[in-house]
């Protein structure tokens, strides 16, 4: 078999090496037309931004303003207490180590939200009327206005202040400076006697 090859090949080798050398030609041509299809254009790969980690990233903590708050009588623990602003009379009484057996906490105002320098009591059972009373003045006189840095929707909570006055309370305290006693308030265009009588249980100074 293999003789009958070779006999075939010498005899007709010279008719077919023409069509051997064009086969052989047209299939490079084929393979290098496939590879080059093949490859990917450099414009049409996508490139994709790498976020840069040697960039140190700033992060901003912001701490919650702090008030003190003085807790007072019938408690585990009295004293001055550093609570978050926004906590509760709650929270004051829990850091001073909750009531005495023989407290009594039912004029107090749980749910109240402490203020700076505020000054809570809590009286015992059997106290006289005049000692629960101070309770109600402490508390009355946290929840004062302060009329040197209150801004005007909080001014306009008062009797007799409306958008207008607030606004000229500010614009008097930027222009002449803090008022100096509660008084002060009636050298304001607008706020005569009658109307300071009713504001001053309500405003501060301090």
């Amino acid at each position: 078999m293999i003789n009958l090859i070779q006999l075939f090949i010498q005899k007709y080798k010279k008719k077919l090496l023409l069509p051997v050398v064009v086969i052989g030609i047209i299939l490079f041509i084929s393979i290098q037309s496939f590879l080059k299809s093949a490859t990917p254009k450099a414009d049409s790969i996508q490139t994709i931004p790498l976020k840069n980690f040697t960039e140190e990233e700033t992060i901003e903590y912001v701490e919650d303003p702090v008030v003190f708050v003085e807790v007072k009588g019938a408690v585990t623990k009295p004293g001055v207490y550093e609570l978050s602003e926004g906590d509760r009379v709650l929270n004051a009484i829990e850091m001073a180590g909750g009531y005495l057996v023989s407290s009594n906490s039912k004029h107090i105002n749980h749910a109240e939200r402490v203020k700076d320098e505020m000054v809570i009591y809590v009286p015992e059972e059997g106290e006289e009327e005049e000692e629960e009373t101070t309770l109600s003045i402490s508390s009355s006189q946290s929840s004062l206005v302060n009329i040197n840095n209150a801004d005007a929707t909080v001014l306009s909570t008062l009797p007799g202040i409306g958008a207008a006055k607030a606004e000229a309370i500010i614009a008097h305290r930027e222009q002449v400076g803090a008022f100096k006693d509660n008084q002060d308030l009636m050298k304001v265009t607008g706020i005569g006697q009658k109307t300071y009588e009713k504001l001053e249980p309500l405003i501060t100074v301090k």
